[in-house]
């Protein structure tokens, strides 16, 4: 994935490849609407807002400052420099339709930046370096950021659980060897296995960290069923057109294919995390949409009966039974219209914590997807999770019935239900909230009360410790209205759940007045 970051030399400007903070929910056109009529005048021109605030490369990433330099790689490395042409203006590229070009350059990447030995044979998908750190980064970010308390009876052992590993073990490899974490890797074909254990071997350094366990298929098992996949890349964009990200959802379809997590993971185990590249696509016509790109690739990989959909909400229907056996659930989404739909199956099942983030390359992005049914901790967040200052979302197919009032009305009544102080202006459709760290552990786990037992509530003092932030209520279009959050003191030790109590708050709003119950609108 994000493989056309390779294409850039040393000292080209590098591309924009990245990811958001793990709390970014903002839907972008839900903003720009919000900007455009409210405050044009105010706001720079949407060019430079969207070029401003898009997603950036993690800041802990190798690659963050210094893109692989072609033809440095190509002097010090002769078994690349055959791959390796210039362009008129001197730039070093390479021909990213050539399968070998490809593998011998996250060959050579593996070896000069992070000191591992790797190959894996024809026709096996072929994994991007600086993206698949930039997965490993965020899920650093997640654990290190106290959003759920951690169980210390491994000490600072951090254990992963990597679903479909591949032939190439990318994120095995690279967890353990940037950061020493120990991994069970999983996969179901004979080839992955095989290839996965060579790789493994051939690193002693980081080989006992990481172990290799094969998922039985049984009789019922339909050939087509993959463990990890993804899209082709290139290095203006990844995969399927970037419209395509946008394709109305197929029709509901269940996986049926091999154990994912459940039958898999063994009675006792625990783990900090569980990772994944799902297999992005039903079918593998549709996986070979973009001829500008060889990477490889097998069927397995790939191709899913019923797609990522069907395939992530296994997972979440597997983190269902296994609860707190994972700190954090995570995967990789390649369609927005899925993780709309597969936030909203988390909200069915009970989590109590879901983060999402972005990660942009060219015209395409992908994004990460993370839940956890352990009970949220009141702690500060670091930098890197720390949540944006201004949320929005969109209510969409609102019944006749219900205004612009109503809602601002059940906003109020959300949070006073919480036990959190709510000043209501009507005339401007503001509520003004002021949450301490026991109304806001009341609203993010639904331990709400009776509006007339917490009248009392409603003079709840100011204080640094506390959550104070505003929800304004805006008419868009007759059965469209948009609702934006606004921290104001960001410094707050709360402000970590900001993010978390919007989500609940959209719900919330989404279940009482919308018509259409399954999806959201904001990333």
């Amino acid at each position: 994935m994000a493989c056309g970051f390779y294409s850039m030399s040393h000292g080209s400007v590098p591309p924009k490849l990245g990811l958001t903070s793990a709390d970014s929910f903002i839907d972008y056109n839900s903003r720009d609407l919000f900007y455009d009529i409210l405050e044009r005048k105010k706001m720079p021109s949407k060019k430079r807002r969207r070029k401003e605030e898009r997603p950036k490369i993690h800041p802990k990433n190798k690659y963050s400052d210094n893109p692989p330099d072609f033809a440095l790689l190509a002097s010090l490395y002769p078994t690349f420099k055959p791959f390796v042409f210039y362009t008129r203006e001197g730039r070093p590229r390479i021909d990213w339709t050539d399968f070998n070009a490809t593998r011998e350059l996250t060959r050579v990447l593996l070896l000069h930046d992070h000191n591992l030995h790797w190959w894996i044979p024809d026709g096996q998908l072929c994994p991007t370096v600086p993206n698949r750190s930039n997965y490993i980064h965020w899920i650093e970010d997640l654990l290190s950021s106290h959003i759920i308390p951690r169980d210390n009876s491994n000490g600072d052992n951090v254990r992963g659980f990597d679903i479909g590993t591949g032939a190439n073990c990318i994120y095995p490899l690279l967890g353990a060897s940037l950061l020493g974490w120990s991994f069970v890797a999983s996969d179901m074909t004979d080839v992955a296995i095989e290839w996965a254990e060579r790789n493994v071997k051939n690193n002693p350094n980081i080989s006992e960290l990481i172990e290799i366990r094969k998922v039985k298929c049984s009789q019922n098992t339909l050939s087509f069923e993959g463990l990890s996949g993804e899209s082709s890349y290139s290095e203006e964009r990844e995969g399927l057109p970037s419209s395509s990200l946008d394709m109305p959802a197929s029709e509901d379809k269940s996986y049926n294919g091999p154990a994912i997590l459940v039958d898999v993971v063994r009675d006792g185990e625990t783990f900090d995390f569980c990772m994944c590249n799902p297999p992005f696509f039903e079918s593998f016509e549709e996986a070979g949409l973009n001829p500008k790109t060889s990477c490889g690739g097998t069927y397995e990989e790939m191709v899913c009966a019923g797609g990522e959909k069907a395939f992530i909400t296994r997972i979440i229907e597997d983190s269902v039974v296994l609860k707190q056996s994972f700190r954090w659930y995570t995967s990789m989404v390649g369609r927005k219209v899925n993780l709309k739909f597969l936030v909203s199956k988390l909200r069915e099942v009970g989590v109590t914590v879901v983060k999402t983030t972005e990660f942009v390359q060219g015209k395409t992005c992908r994004w990460g997807l993370a839940w956890s049914f352990v009970p949220p901790a009141m702690k500060i967040v670091t930098p890197h999770v720390t949540e944006k200052k201004i949320l929005s979302f969109m209510l969409e197919g609102i019944q006749r019935q219900f205004g612009a009032i109503h809602v601002l009305q059940s906003v109020e009544s959300f949070f006073l239900a919480g036990g959190a102080s709510c000043k209501l202006n009507a005339s401007s459709f503001v509520v003004d909230i002021t949450a301490s760290a026991n109304h806001c552990n009341a609203l993010l786990n639904n331990d709400v009360k009776h509006i007339d037992e917490v009248a009392s509530c409603s003079n709840v003092q100011e204080a640094p410790s506390n959550l104070c932030f505003r929800i304004l209520v805006f008419q868009q279009i007759p059965g469209t209205l948009l609702v934006k959050g606004s921290l104001q003191h960001r410094d707050s030790a709360l402000s970590g759940l900001f993010s978390s109590i919007v989500q609940q708050l959209e719900a919330s709003l989404r279940q009482k007045f919308c018509k259409e119950k399954t999806g959201t609108n904001y990333i």
